[in-house]
């Protein structure tokens, strides 16, 4: 048998290691392996079916109407002004004070924070327990401001400039890869500004998409977050992604059945309207 070289040995080793413990960057790169190649569902076929049942339960969101306005107006004209109205920064700082807390209160402390600072290169400059007072109502206030502190340090010190928009030309892998680097950005909020904010193919998956789609059957009932992102990634259809995410998280907000596993009474999701998910069958979630 040939003896296998010591330099190699030590590379499989660390494969075998990143393997059982990925990397920050591994685990957001879509281009990892589908995690559960032998489970079948969604189809593409159902993806639509949900789709358009829950568009005509719901109609689509109006929380999500600029975003869908945006998808459709990049397709047209990617440079417009009105397209780059938002900036990346803005989003990506956004979608940061959006956790843990009300879309309310997330969009009040946005509001405060910009309000206080209107350039981020105040926001920088400023001492952290003025920029913690600001985004306060938001909750998390010294976690959320010591890390908007270190990707604006950051930009700065590697890109010469406090901006992310150089983001817009580069692939969503590219993007997974960039943003990896700056501490307290997850695989959530890559996703959410890559789908929202850069009018790309991708489907976040917060606590209302996870919840709901093990629920119906559309990943093993093992599967954890990330590999339930990685899996539903891989499984629908890009053009179906963006409106799919944005149904989901509202129905997860007006449905406890589906919120819930099944149990309870349903929220705003009348009688009249019973849940359209609650005919799919759970016997394969498995």
């Amino acid at each position: 048998m040939q003896k296998i070289p010591k330099r190699k040995q030590q590379e499989l080793k660390l494969r075998s290691s990143s393997n059982t413990s990925p990397s920050k960057s591994a685990r957001i790169n879509d281009s990892v392996d589908e995690p559960y190649p032998a489970y079948p569902r969604p189809s593409p076929e159902e993806c639509r079916i949900v789709r358009d049942d829950l568009m005509s339960l719901h109609g689509f969101p109006q929380e999500f109407a600029k975003y869908r306005i945006q998808r459709r107006k990049s397709h047209v004209e990617s440079t417009s002004e009105e397209n780059r109205k938002e900036s990346v920064l803005d989003g990506l700082v956004s979608i940061l004070l959006s956790q843990n807390t009300t879309d309310l209160n997330s969009q009040r402390a946005f509001a405060s924070l910009k309000s206080a600072f209107p350039i981020w290169e105040d926001v920088l400059a400023a001492d952290s327990k003025c920029i913690e007072n600001a985004i306060r109502c938001g909750g998390l206030a010294v976690t959320k401001a010591s890390c908007i502190k270190n990707i604006l340090s950051c930009l700065l010190e590697k890109k010469g400039k406090i901006c992310l928009e150089y983001l817009r030309d580069m692939s969503a892998n590219e993007i997974k890869a960039e943003l990896c680097q700056f501490k307290g950005i997850g695989p959530k909020t890559v996703a959410c500004l890559l789908m929202f904010h850069l009018q790309q193919d991708d489907f976040p998956v917060d606590t209302h998409v996870f919840r709901i789609t093990k629920a119906i059957g559309w990943v093993p009932t093992a599967a954890d977050r990330e590999k339930a992102y990685l899996h539903l990634n891989k499984r629908m259809p890009n053009e179906l992604k963006f409106e799919l995410n944005c149904l989901f998280v509202t129905h997860g907000k007006l449905c406890h059945r589906c919120t819930n596993k099944g149990g309870g009474q349903q929220k705003r999701v009348s009688d009249d309207n019973r849940c359209p998910l609650s005919t799919y069958s759970m016997a394969s979630n498995n």
